[in-house]
C-alpha cells in the first residue's frame, strides 16, 4: 500500500487549505472543474458538459483525466475510461479511484454534503457547467451511499473527511473505517499550523 492520498471534492470547506502543499505530502485526485485552479494527479470527470470544457482546454493531453465512456465522446483524444461506469457522480467515483490504488489513509476534502442556508454548497457555482450561487442545494443522500459503498468495500483504508461543520452522517459513521476531523486539526496534523 503507499501511504497517503488526498479526494478532493468541491464543497466550500476545502477553499483554505493549500492544495499545492498537499502534492508534498500524498497523491491528489479531484473532480470537474478543479482543473482550472489546480492540476491534481488525477482529475475525475463524469458530466458531459465538463468533460467537453475539458477538452476544448486540452487539458486531458497533458494530464490524467477519467470519465465513463459516452458515444457523444468517440472523437475526443487522451481521456482514460473507467471500464464500467459506475453511474455515480464525481466526488465518490473519485474516492473509488483513490481507493483502487490502495492507500492506507484517504483524506477527503470538500465532501460537505450539505448546503450553505439552503443554498449549493460548490466553489464553482455561478461559473459555466455549474448552477447558479444560489440556486437550491442538492440531495446529498445519493452521495452518503455511494461514499458508503466505497468505504464499506475497502476495509483496509482508512478514510477521514476534513470538515468545517457540525454535519455528521449516521451512515458514514457507522464504519470502523471511516472518521471526520476539523479543518484546523487538519491543517496542524498537515501544516504544522497551530489550531
Amino acid at each position: 500500500m503507499n501511504s497517503v492520498s488526498f479526494v478532493l471534492g468541491n464543497g466550500t470547506s476545502r477553499k483554505d487549505i493549500s492544495l499545492d502543499s498537499l502534492k508534498d505530502i500524498g497523491t491528489t485526485y479531484g473532480c470537474n472543474a478543479l482543473y482550472r485552479t489546480f492540476s491534481p494527479r488525477y482529475l475525475i470527470c463524469v458530466d458531459s458538459k465538463m468533460v467537453h470544457e475539458i477538452n476544448n482546454a486540452g487539458y486531458q493531453q497533458k494530464h490524467s483525466v477519467w470519465t465513463n465512456y459516452k458515444e457523444e465522446y468517440k472523437n475526443l483524444d487522451g481521456f482514460n475510461y473507467f471500464k464500467e461506469a459506475k453511474g455515480w457522480s464525481s466526488g465518490p467515483t473519485a474516492l473509488w479511484l483513490a481507493s483502487h490504488h490502495m492507500y492506507d489513509t484517504i483524506f477527503m476534502l470538500g465532501f460537505d454534503f450539505i448546503g450553505l442556508d439552503g443554498n449549493i454548497n460548490n466553489l464553482y457555482a455561478g461559473t459555466p457547467n455549474y448552477l447558479d450561487t444560489d440556486a437550491s442545494e442538492t440531495y446529498y443522500e445519493n452521495w452518503i451511499n455511494q461514499t458508503s459503498t466505497v468505504i464499506k468495500e475497502n476495509p483496509q483504508t482508512s478514510y477521514i473527511r476534513v470538515k468545517d461543520n457540525n454535519f455528521v452522517s449516521k451512515k458514514l459513521s457507522s464504519f470502523i473505517n471511516y472518521k471526520e476531523e476539523f479543518i484546523n486539526t487538519f491543517r496542524e496534523r498537515m501544516f504544522d499550523e497551530p489550531i
